[in-house]
């Protein structure tokens, strides 16, 4: 009796399923169990919502993120983990955006095992500011991987670094 309302609770479950509770989740995952994200104090800011859901993380300045004391310029490692994060993330979402309502369940179970393949970053100037914003847009997107590129940028909008990263889908 239990194995048919379990069975009964999944097929409801994969019914109310859809893009915007999906995509609410994987940002809340990012944000709210990775305790490294939180430890830096990212923020993780969303325009629009469902199919336009767009994110970027912002990161206001911090002594404890020190890379070059002396210059007070925002340590590398602290660069990379913001450009890897929204890789990873983007590429989540846009890959739930991208895949059919009847398919999300499917995709959800995959979820687990997503993570970082690859990921190069070039910085091109030091990190100085107040406020740090990082973006990401697909490269290109296959069954398996997907290729993203990622920036980070000052409040002045200063170009600090870039990175590219591949990400398994699982």
């Amino acid at each position: 009796m239990d194995n048919k309302t379990t069975n009964k609770d999944e097929a409801k479950g994969s019914e109310t399923l859809n893009h915007e509770l999906m995509i609410k989740h994987v940002i809340a995952l990012f944000r709210d169990t990775m305790p490294f994200n939180q430890l830096l104090g990212l923020e993780f800011v969303t325009e629009g919502e469902g199919l336009d859901t767009q994110i970027s993380l912002h990161l206001d300045w911090q002594p404890a993120l020190t890379g070059n004391p002396m210059q007070k310029i925002l340590h590398g490692g602290v660069t990379a983990t913001m450009l890897d994060t929204i890789g990873g993330l983007v590429s989540i979402v846009e890959t739930i955006k991208q895949t059919a309502r009847e398919h999300l369940a499917d995709l959800q179970v995959r979820l687990p095992t997503m993570g970082t393949v690859d990921m190069r970053v070039d910085y091109l100037r030091p990190g100085r500011g107040e406020r740090f914003v990082a973006t990401a847009m697909i490269i290109r997107k296959g069954s398996k991987l997907v290729v993203c590129r990622m920036e980070l940028h000052n409040e002045k909008g200063d170009h600090i670094a870039f990175g590219t990263g591949t990400y398994m889908l699982g």
